[in-house]
């Protein structure tokens, strides 16, 4: 499923200088505060009864547009400053620094008309923009570039980078404010999931424990014949087929769903990390795998074996695309193509992301805790389709946020297996995975039905301050 995408509200700066022609000025507030309203945002800025055509020159012009960005802090998701002509540089630097804003900004100016280069309408913002961005940079002010450095408002590209800087924000503000439920301890076999919640916090992650002895306790208090586990029971049904799975397993999972999601309101958590093996069998009964991917295709990610690093990863592509996000092993080669390989889990992987899918038993695992401890996994192919890839990690020694981005594709090339699989075409594939072996990647990696890298990169590397490796191929 893909989700429709919150709406942003953006601070709007329209720069001027007045020698050039103040008439660009009233036509560039016009357009873009009208642009924004028209793909349904909203907009913050001065109008005409404030400044000139509502523009930013002065430094009373700043400190007027300073204070009602500061009035709008709780509303305002990110800055546009557009320069309809060359713009007075230390005007927007003056307001930005001064609202103290913290949020993404993104800098646009507008195309010149090589038949329209006299006095009258040429307006310099080519080069007005690079005295914008210098002091911003001397003001230890991020910015945002747009993808050519002059664009057109009218053309419908345009359209797409102000969905691109939306993605930027959400993602940005998602991160910053991120709340992660721990559900269980790490697997004793999994060394590789460990993380740091101190240096998450630094960036604005919080994570929140929770014992799997408590989970168990609660579900064991609800009666089979309860309300809501007759409704959550309905849900996983009309979720996926449950063909040959035994009842005591689905009503074991309609439980645990339920201890999730009442435990994830009370604590406004906004994405889970689950241990999964093996105490979720041998001690309660079934693999926590669809009360999960029902999770993740709501955009509430949950990874498992508690790898927290992962379900961020997972949330970062959510927040940016819309779509549900999935956890994946890199897992095996595909044949002798280099650049293909075999993304693979159990599987929690979310409804939206299969060509077909049905509840099944967990075959792996069933090996030494019995089968009929092992039902509640979604198995199916994974549609072929765009993808992008995340994978965060803390890196304790130096006290940072790493990750590794890219994009490629799931294509239909035949396989035949067992759990949630598909087939990855990455560019360069190769030169990747040497990358993530030689730096220490986890052998997860969070993946999405979409191209957003670039909105993902721009968020995380510019304004989360994160590490960020960009795989290009």
């Amino acid at each position: 499923m893909a989700a429709k995408l919150a709406k942003q509200c953006f601070g709007l700066i329209v720069g001027n200088r007045g020698f050039f022609p103040d008439e660009l000025a009233r036509e560039g507030h016009e357009f873009m505060s009208g642009l924004l309203k028209k793909l349904g945002h909203g907009v913050v800025a001065l109008t005409p009864k404030d400044t000139k055509f509502g523009s930013v020159e002065t430094w009373d012009d700043a400190k007027k547009c300073a204070e009602l960005f500061k009035k709008n802090r709780e509303k305002i998701d990110g800055v546009i400053v557009t320069l309809p002509n060359f713009g007075d540089e230390r005007g927007v630097a003056d307001t930005l620094k001064m609202a103290g804003l913290g949020v993404p900004v993104l800098i646009h100016a507008w195309d010149d008309d090589a038949k329209k280069m006299t006095i009258k309408h040429r307006r310099d913002s080519f080069c007005g923009k690079m005295s914008a961005c210098n002091n911003l940079v001397q003001y230890g002010i991020d910015f945002s570039l747009t993808s050519r450095h002059t664009m057109d408002p009218t053309a419908p590209e345009f359209k797409d980078e102000i969905a691109w800087f939306a993605a930027v924000c959400r993602v940005v503000k998602g991160l910053r404010h991120c709340r992660v439920g721990a559900l269980g301890a790490r697997p004793a076999a999994f060394n590789t999931v460990r993380y740091s919640e101190k240096i998450l916090e630094e960036y604005g992650i919080s994570v929140e424990t929770l014992d799997l002895s408590e989970v168990f306790g609660r579900a064991a208090k609800m009666a089979d014949a309860n309300a809501k586990v007759k409704e959550q029971l309905a849900k996983i049904k009309g979720y996926t087929a449950t063909n040959g799975v035994p009842n005591e397993a689905l009503l074991k999972m309609a439980k645990l769903a339920i201890v999730i999601n009442d435990w994830m309101e009370k604590a406004e958590l906004d994405i889970t990390a689950v241990q999964c093996w093996t105490s979720m069998e041998e001690f309660y009964g079934v693999v926590p795998c669809t009360a999960m991917s029902m999770l993740s295709d709501q955009l509430r990610s949950s990874a498992c074996e508690v790898d927290v690093c992962g379900a961020v990863g997972m949330h970062a592509l959510a927040l940016a695309s819309g779509s549900p996000s999935f956890l994946l092993d890199w897992n095996n080669n595909y044949g002798s193509d280099p650049d293909k390989c075999v993304g693979f889990h159990c599987s929690n992987l979310p409804k939206s992301c299969f060509q077909h899918m049905k509840m099944d038993y967990q075959e792996i695992i069933a090996g030494s805790v019995g089968k009929q401890n092992a039902f509640g996994t979604v198995v199916g192919r994974i549609k072929a389709a765009p993808m992008t890839y995340l994978r965060p990690s803390t890196v304790d020694n130096e006290g940072i946020v790493a990750a590794y981005m890219g994009e490629g594709r799931f294509t239909d090339d035949p396989l035949d297996t067992f759990g949630g699989y598909g087939v990855a075409e990455i560019p360069d594939l190769q030169g990747l995975l040497e990358y993530i072996c030689q730096n220490g990647f986890e052998h997860h990696v969070a993946v999405n039905h979409s191209r957003s890298a670039r909105a993902v990169y721009e968020a995380l590397e510019n304004y989360l301050g994160w590490d960020v490796y960009l795989h290009e191929g």
